[in-house]
């Protein structure tokens, strides 16, 4: 591939990522979702967020580890518990990384 072609690939990636993401904005008040899509999409961000994170707390290379000598896992689990009793999301991120660290150093 020359330098030409790598230079328009990466300016038509440019315009579509563009057009893609200003697209609900330059019309998006023209367009009216059902009320159940509108419900719906409340849960986009959870799924997303469960998406990526899940992933990385129940494989250890590359493999299923669900044991309780993950600590990645017991560190989510226990910051998940945290999270609903005490519903404080700064506070519950110092818990998970200090179970975490308490787990993955055996102390």
């Amino acid at each position: 591939m020359s330098e030409l072609e790598i230079w328009i690939v990466v300016v038509l990636l440019a315009v579509a990522t563009f057009i893609a993401r200003s697209s609900f904005w330059l019309v998006g008040h023209h367009i009216n979702l059902p009320k159940r899509v509108q419900e719906a999409l409340r849960y986009a961000p959870a799924c997303a967020l469960a998406a990526i994170i899940l992933p990385d707390l129940m494989l250890s290379n590359g493999e299923l580890d669900v044991a309780v000598s993950n600590p990645r896992l017991v560190a989510g689990v226990a910051a998940t518990a945290f999270f609903l009793v005490k519903r404080n999301m700064l506070m519950t991120i110092f818990f998970g990384m200090a179970v975490y660290t308490y787990v993955r150093l055996g102390l």
